[in-house]
């Protein structure tokens, strides 16, 4: 049997890496030979766990000269390997791949995870190797959007396969009132106390200062603010936040990290994913409401397909801190009959449109396309 090999730069954190295991993970479960290339990093042991091999070549590089040499030993892994299809996840290595295709005749996808910037023109070029494969998967109809605008692209050679919530790991029966009590006392989050969390690195177009600012317009000011996620070497945005947070009237907490994402979103009343920048879809949306927990986030890019306004959570102006206010406000002076609906109609959509099995199923269907022969 012909078999699938998955091309990215590194497996050390992100969503395009989770992805690429998850979908590994489909294809050792189908019974298809599949193997995984990347410069490697502290991912790859979720690999071996599963029995897919991983190979190290440094396919994160953008240096030309080094991606011409990554084509030739991927050409001779493609057919050491038996390949019928190759999936590439990223730019640079992209080019390898499309050389190494050439040479071996051996087809390849590209999965288009973000809105890569065109300017210069010369990025805009750079980008359109993507492009040049067999099919495109776009991970949200927003990036379909924008590949059709900005490129020419036939649109029936894009595939929309949305990321998916791992709606096991991610499901409210699962959570106990033990761990939910446990995590709080680590953060020191009374209990009875509302939290308000973000979730998402320190950096400004991820809306901390949106969030801080509508904490400070609010009626309500009896509650908990979490801004979970790392600086990254950002200290002195961290500083300002800090800053920021110290004059206000509830009680902010910065958690760098959480190793147990699920009983965190149990405890929130309410998630915000206020990014000035339009996510390519927004993941932590999903893991929220499969939660079932109310999401506010920026009316712009994956969000506004994820969230129905008013019906499934909240969409608000992009940047406004004023108008996030407002709703958040709302949403804590709802009934609790008033909240679960929302909260049972998050739940329903992730489980019916936004789900990893979902994601797997349509991505192994254009697999299994190519591994006819």
């Amino acid at each position: 049997m012909k078999s699938i090999i998955q091309v990215l730069p590194a497996l050390d954190q992100g969503g395009v890496e989770r992805g690429t295991i998850e979908i590994a993970t489909a294809l050792q479960q189908a019974g298809i030979p599949n193997y995984v290339v990347s410069a490697g990093g502290k991912m790859v042991p979720e690999l071996t766990k599963i029995g897919v091999e991983h190979i190290i070549l440094p396919v994160a590089s953008k240096n030309p000269f080094k991606m011409w040499i990554n084509a030739g030993k991927l050409a001779k892994i493609f057919k050491e390997k038996n390949a019928g299809l190759i999936h590439v996840r990223s730019r640079a290595p992209a080019w390898s791949v499309k050389w190494a295709s050439q040479k071996t005749g051996v087809p390849f996808i590209a999965s288009y995870h973000g809105v890569y910037g065109i300017k210069p023109t010369i990025k805009k070029l750079y980008n359109r190797v993507m492009l040049q494969g067999e099919k495109v998967i776009a991970v949200s109809e927003h990036v379909k959007k924008h590949i059709l605008a900005n490129y020419s692209c036939p649109e029936d050679k894009i595939i929309v396969v949305h990321r998916g919530a791992d709606v096991n790991k991610f499901n409210p029966d699962l959570v106990s009132a033990e761990k939910i009590t446990s995590l709080k006392q680590q953060y020191q989050i009374p209990e009875g106390k509302t939290v308000i969390t973000l979730v998402g690195r320190l950096t400004p177009w991820k809306g901390q200062k949106v969030l801080l600012e509508a904490c400070r317009q609010m009626k309500n000011q009896d509650f908990i603010c979490l801004l979970v996620g790392s600086d990254q070497g950002r200290t002195e945005y961290h500083q300002e936040l800090e800053k920021m947070a110290k004059d206000l009237k509830q009680q902010v907490i910065f958690v760098e990290s959480c190793q147990d994402m699920a009983t965190l979103y149990a405890f929130s009343d309410v998630v915000v994913a206020p990014s000035l920048e339009p996510e390519a879809f927004g993941r932590v949306i999903t893991e929220a409401q499969a939660m079932k927990r109310i999401v506010v986030a920026s009316a712009h890019g994956g969000a506004c397909e994820s969230i129905q306004d008013g019906v499934s959570g909240f969409l608000t102006p992009v940047g406004d801190a004023s108008a996030l206010a407002e709703t958040l406000d709302k949403i804590l002076s709802m009934t609790p009959e008033e909240r679960l609906q929302i909260q049972n109609q998050a739940y329903d959509s992730v489980h019916t449109h936004f789900t990893i099995q979902k994601m797997c199923d349509k991505t192994l269907a254009l697999y299994r396309e190519f591994l006819k022969d």
